[in-house]
C-alpha cells in the first residue's frame, strides 16, 4: 500500500459540493482517505474566467498502480459533469483531479508525469498539500 497525495479542484456548479462528492467516490474507488485539507479558494490559473476555485489536496492509502489510478480519475471527473478539453489551453470545470504525488514512484510519461511538475508554481497545491503532509507525519498514518 502506498500514499497518494491528490488535488482536487472545481470551479463550477456547486464547487464545495464537487470536491466533497468526489472524496467520497475516491475513497469507494481507489481506498481510504487519511487526511484532507481545509478549502482553498483561488483565481484561475494559466487562463482568464469569472469562476474562482475551490481546491483541496487528499492523502489516500491505495494498491492501485499510476496509470489505473489515472483512468479512475479521470472516469470520476468525468461522472461529476467534466467535459473532454476543447483545447489545449485550461478551462473551467466541474472537477479537476491530479495525481500530485505517489509514494515511491516518480515517472514521466505522456499521460503522467510523478511528482506532478507544477506543484511548487501553485499556491492552491502547495498550501492544502503542506496541510495534508503535516497530518500525515503528526499521526503518523503510513502503516
Amino acid at each position: 500500500m502506498s500514499i497518494v497525495y491528490l488535488g482536487l479542484g472545481s470551479n463550477l456548479g456547486e464547487k464545495e459540493k464537487n470536491i466533497k462528492n468526489a472524496i467520497c467516490k475516491i475513497e469507494c474507488l481507489i481506498g481510504p482517505v487519511l487526511s484532507v485539507s481545509s478549502f482553498f479558494y483561488s483565481k484561475p490559473w494559466g487562463f482568464e474566467s469569472e469562476n474562482d476555485f475551490v481546491n483541496a489536496v487528499i492523502a489516500v492509502k491505495t494498491e492501485i498502480l499510476p496509470l489505473q489510478l489515472l483512468k479512475i480519475c479521470k472516469q470520476i471527473e468525468s461522472d461529476a459533469g467534466r467535459k473532454p478539453k476543447q483545447s489545449l489551453d485550461y478551462e473551467d470545470r466541474s472537477l479537476d483531479i491530479d495525481i500530485l504525488i505517489y509514494e515511491g514512484i516518480e515517472m514521466s510519461t505522456e499521460e503522467l508525469t510523478i511528482p506532478h511538475p507544477l506543484i511548487e508554481q501553485r499556491d492552491f497545491v502547495i498550501v492544502p498539500l503542506w496541510q495534508v503532509m503535516k497530518e500525515i507525519n503528526k499521526n503518523d498514518i503510513r502503516s
